[in-house]
């Protein structure tokens, strides 16, 4: 069988023609791999996130490189004042007296009684000798003006004084009308000299303050404790109109916040757990609860499974945050958001070393997203991934017609 020339010659063609196609469809495709739809994404792109956030007219948002000035800065601004910071240590309170508060007051006078006929708690409680003679006289309520009537003292002024300042006013109003009187005074119930405990503690009390000085401590042990765990809630202290708090487990750790309470303090204790979103090409995209006390970015690096080795850009990690004007060390150029905070993107460059001691010191907020960018081969691999998948049933249909 002699072949002749046309025959090779002919099944170059062919293969030219596969070929040919193949480059064709792979034209066709590079001519549409330009439009996102054709090719999806995780989310923006480094250049997409820096563009927004280039000075000027409609810039979306402020972008700062995390370092560790910038961390460190950051971190402080975070923390909040404390309860010494913002009220003071205090001084025990003792039983101070306040509207409302009921009074118990006891006169006595040496024989013969001129005033007060024999009474008989004197001598049974200790408070006088047998030979005086006393009278108890009934339960009296300070009105709203802080006063109390005592009879054949008149009116006596007893908001803020400590019983025995009133017992002593009442002593020198009876002078010249009892003989050589005696008052004891002492605060049968102290409507105003109580804290209120409410949240998510065992029991909601109003507990009264005593001599001893009860601090923020012992308000949480009168309650009960706390409903959750330690690190999972705020203590609060509402005071004239301020409010701070702080993570129950920093209170524990630092007793200097432990601080005197005074009467009309609200405790509040709140179970409020924390939590970031993680977004992009990281081990795990989820969001992420934290303890009241907080993480710092390494740490949330860390359970959020670290980057993707096939896909994550470590140029390109950001985290989303409406930050406080406060906090930026009047550095902005953007506009406040109707809550008063200014949209904020922190960008970490985790392939500088310097960049992870820094993530040891910059604190994730409640609500921060952690963003990571892809590569850029990524895009570069996902197009070849597709057009690998377009051509090899061309080149398969080819072949097998040859």
């Amino acid at each position: 069988m002699r072949m002749g020339k046309t025959g090779p010659v002919r099944m170059v063609s062919n293969r030219s023609a596969a070929i040919i196609g193949a480059g064709a469809t792979l034209a066709a495709l590079l001519s549409g791999c330009a439009s996102s739809a054709f090719m999806g994404r995780d989310g923006p792109t480094s250049g997409h996130i820096t563009g927004a956030t280039v000075p000027g007219p409609g810039q979306a948002a402020l972008l700062i490189d995390v370092t560790d000035p910038v961390a460190r800065r950051i971190n402080t601004a975070m923390k909040p004042a404390g309860f010494a910071t913002t009220f003071g240590q205090g001084v025990p309170y003792g039983a101070l007296i306040g509207p409302g508060d009921t009074l118990q007051i006891a006169v006595f006078e040496a024989p013969p009684a001129l005033l007060f006929g024999p009474g008989i708690e004197g001598a049974s409680n200790g408070l006088a000798s047998p030979s005086q003679r006393g009278t108890s006289l009934p339960d009296l309520i300070v009105n709203a003006a802080g006063q109390v009537d005592v009879p054949f003292a008149g009116r006596i002024d007893a908001l803020g004084r400590a019983p025995q300042q009133v017992a002593a006013q009442i002593v020198a109003r009876l002078r010249g009308k009892a003989h050589d009187p005696q008052v004891v005074v002492n605060i049968a119930k102290g409507a105003s000299s109580a804290v209120t405990v409410v949240g998510d503690v065992t029991n909601s009390v109003r507990m009264p303050l005593t001599f001893k000085g009860e601090r923020l401590l012992d308000a949480l042990a009168a309650a009960g404790g706390s409903r959750d765990p330690v690190d999972k809630v705020n203590l609060e202290l509402t005071r004239d109109g301020r409010h701070t708090g702080l993570p129950l487990d920093d209170l524990i750790a630092m007793p200097d916040q432990n601080i005197f309470l005074r009467p009309g303090d609200v405790v509040t204790l709140s179970y409020q757990p924390a939590s970031f979103t993680v977004l992009g090409a990281t081990g795990r995209n989820d969001e992420v609860k934290f303890e009241a006390r907080g993480i710092t970015l390494a740490q949330a690096l860390g359970r959020m499974g670290g980057l993707r080795d096939d896909r994550a850009n470590p140029h390109g990690v950001f985290i989303f945050r409406l930050e406080d004007p406060a906090a930026l060390d009047g550095v902005s150029g953007v506009a406040p958001n109707a809550d008063g905070k200014v949209p904020v993107i922190y960008r970490v460059d985790l392939r500088n070393p310097v960049a992870f001691f820094a993530a040891q010191h910059f604190g994730i907020r409640d609500h921060d997203v952690v963003y990571v960018t892809n590569a850029p081969i990524t895009d570069i691999q996902k197009f070849v991934t597709i057009i690998g998948a377009a051509i090899y049933p061309v080149i398969a249909v080819k072949a097998a017609n040859l």
